[in-house]
């Protein structure tokens, strides 16, 4: 679905990210784990059309992303950032109606998929609060429904789960997850869909990403799924820090401590 070759972003000539190869096919959540000052959220601005690339290219089913009209991009691609970019007045209910915007269909059709984005992630109650009335963790799960709402085939999430607490935290990654892998309830259809998740939880990617990439530096340190690149010999010298890993319920569990 969607596939990037050598990408490349540089600040004068500062290389930020370089070299970066990415693929993700469709029924994958595929996760970006990093230190701070990897790259990561630099790869998601390239990635939703923030940034330009300096170097390299991102397609999408085959087509260069510059070459799909914005309202084309916007069915393809939802994004979830750490900041939502407003402090002007809006309803809950109101910020979810703005994914509906690459849309042509009728109010009524608009409003079930709203009611539906918002249950889903617990905050049907507060369709009419104003959004800047909320929590940092209500707003993180309003910004999600948001990019339900828009039925894009790709979503782009960074730190999806910064603010929410523990319970909220696995809440939203299962959510991701059942997007991706949708049996056609409304939300998704079928496994047509992909995710690419920035995660600071290497816990929370081992459990739910099928496939890891391992940024460090600017460049990708490792990839693969998360038992073959979530172990100490790639994570210890990336995070400086001793990492210990076992296993609970069939996914790696990750202990650290300093070196």
């Amino acid at each position: 679905m969607l596939v990037t070759r050598a990408l490349g972003f540089r600040r004068g000539q500062h290389p930020v990210v370089s070299g970066v190869d990415v693929d993700v096919a469709a029924g994958e959540v595929v996760g970006i784990v990093g230190p701070n000052g990897s790259g990561k959220t630099t790869l998601m601005r390239l990635l939703y059309g923030s940034l330009a690339p300096s170097e390299g290219e991102i397609r999408i089913n085959g087509r260069p992303t510059d070459s799909y009209r914005r309202s084309e991009l916007a069915r393809m691609l939802s994004v979830v950032v750490q900041e939502p970019g407003t402090e002007n007045p809006i309803s809950v209910a109101d910020l979810v109606m703005l994914g509906r915007l690459p849309y042509r269909t009728g109010r009524e059709e608009n409003e079930a998929i709203v009611v539906d984005a918002l249950r889903r992630v617990g905050m049907l109650k507060a369709a009419t609060t104003d959004f800047t009335h909320l929590s940092g963790g209500e707003r993180q799960r309003v910004l999600i429904a948001r990019a339900l709402a828009q039925q894009a085939r790709i979503m782009i999430l960074d730190e999806p789960t910064n603010h929410l607490d523990i319970h909220f935290q696995h809440e939203a990654m299962h959510l991701v997850r059942a997007v991706v892998g949708d049996d056609g309830d409304g939300v998704g259809t079928g496994r047509d869909r992909a995710a690419i998740v920035v995660l600071h939880d290497l816990n929370l990617a081992a459990r739910y990403c099928d496939r890891v990439y391992v940024l460090h530096d600017g460049v990708v340190a490792a990839h693969g799924r998360p038992s073959e690149v979530l172990v100490p010999e790639v994570l210890e010298p990336v995070y400086n820090i001793r990492v210990r890993v076992g296993e609970v319920d069939g996914a790696p569990s990750l202990v650290f401590s300093r070196r």
